[in-house]
């Protein structure tokens, strides 16, 4: 019935992704290792079914089992965030924002969100992107002595600019951010507010971050992240907001949902709504702790003094003046320890460059490793680094990776 593609490459290629996942040390703050049980719902034969619409709203016939997963995905969403309405059909957190905009704004209105080059995310409002090409963004930062927001700087930008929306949330800001503070100053002025939470929705839902659903007329996530689901989005909102954000996404900016996703999503959020989940979130804050210390003992900068959520944003320069982002990057993959180039606040270097790294621990708290792990990791950091054009250190250190990850291996072969 099928033609055989046992031999394709793709198989071969996966086999090899599945290999440099077990056998390396995954410290991408945006990325985490999906249980088997998501990965089983994510390859099921739901990615046949096209399912244009919302639960018993479909274009398309056939939808009977379908309409039940997403319903289930939409309950469990809202029940463990605490929120009215769940929309969990954007294919990414990205698309998520984009649905909200468009749920609220029109073009050219105003709205304050969080500088890039201070930890904001493209969606909000960088020039380069549909947000920054579509509206009006004004951004706020944090403070030059201690590179946290600046409350006081949020509030004085709402009142010069009157913003439509105000915009919390970051990609690389290592420390707690307090929805309190932007629901005053937005009903100060008049304004909605959103809380992108793409980073640290497992961290809300294991109870370790303030729920900003209390506080927020609109929340973005992606389950991919802490949350420790499929790649996607999901969008939660109070009960008037869910007419405009559900019309938003289809049919204003999605087609047909990826409805094994969408089952994966909802495996997630079971998941996420566990004793045992709670206590992973816990352990992902603990050893990000953990490692800045190391990291500040072999002589790096941690911004902002260190962290309180899943990331470290470090200075390089600090450490070796001459060290780039892009560099301690390629170096640091070759020796097994994959993490990405960032820029910090205030950045002289452009972003294909940049001065720091950013780290994270979903992915190695998942696979078991603690303290004493993230100890040995921070040290190995230093020495690669140190030793950077040694070819033996960096061969080395790569079969040191392996061994520490050989004991800590997230899934057997077969599961490519």
């Amino acid at each position: 019935m099928w033609p055989d593609s046992s031999n394709d490459p793709v198989f071969e290629m996966i086999g090899r992704e599945v290999e440099r996942q077990n056998t390396t040390v995954q410290l991408i703050a945006s990325e985490n290792f999906t249980s088997p049980a998501v990965l089983a719902a994510t390859g099921s034969v739901l990615t046949n079914k096209y399912s244009e619409g919302y639960p018993g709203r479909r274009y398309y016939g056939g939808n009977t089992v379908i309409d039940e997963v997403e319903s289930v995905a939409r309950e469990r969403a809202a029940a463990l965030f605490g929120a009215d309405h769940a929309n969990v059909q954007p294919h990414s957190g990205a698309n998520a924002n984009v649905a909200a905009y468009l749920a609220v704004l029109a073009p050219g209105d105003t709205v304050l969100g969080m500088s890039l080059d201070h930890g904001g995310h493209l969606t909000h409002g960088a020039p380069v992107n549909i947000s920054g090409r579509t509206y009006r963004f004004a951004a706020y930062g944090v403070t030059p002595s201690d590179e946290r927001i600046d409350y006081d700087q949020v509030r004085d930008l709402a009142l010069e600019h009157r913003p439509k929306l105000i915009v919390a949330g970051a990609t690389a800001y290592p420390r707690i951010i307090d929805p309190a503070p932007f629901r005053a100053i937005a009903d100060e002025v008049g304004a909605l507010f959103m809380f992108d939470a793409a980073h640290i929705a497992g961290l809300i839902a294991g109870g370790v971050h303030p729920n900003p659903v209390p506080y927020s007329d609109i929340v973005t996530f992606t389950t991919h992240k802490t949350l420790r689901g499929p790649r996607g989005g999901a969008i939660l909102c109070t009960r008037e907001m869910a007419p405009a954000i559900d019309k938003a996404v289809f049919p204003g900016l999605q087609g047909g949902p990826l409805e094994h996703a969408v089952a994966a999503k909802a495996v997630a959020f079971g998941e996420a709504s566990t004793p045992e989940f709670a206590d992973y979130a816990a352990r992902i804050v603990g050893n990000s702790g953990v490692l800045a210390e190391g990291l500040a003992a072999e002589g790096f900068r941690m911004v902002s003094g260190g962290s309180d959520n899943h990331l470290l944003l470090v200075d390089l320069r600090a450490f070796d003046a001459e060290l780039t982002g892009k560099l301690a990057q390629e170096v640091l993959d070759q020796s097994g320890i994959t993490l990405n180039k960032n820029t910090v606040p205030d950045d002289p270097r452009s972003p294909f460059v940049a001065s720091g790294v950013r780290i994270g621990t979903p992915a190695t708290t998942t696979q078991g490793m603690g303290p004493e792990e993230m100890r040995l990791i921070a040290g190995m950091i230093g020495r690669i680094l140190r030793r950077r054009d040694d070819d033996d250190a960096v061969a080395g250190a790569r079969a040191e990776a392996a061994e520490l990850c050989g004991r800590f291996t997230p899934y057997p072969p077969i599961l490519g």
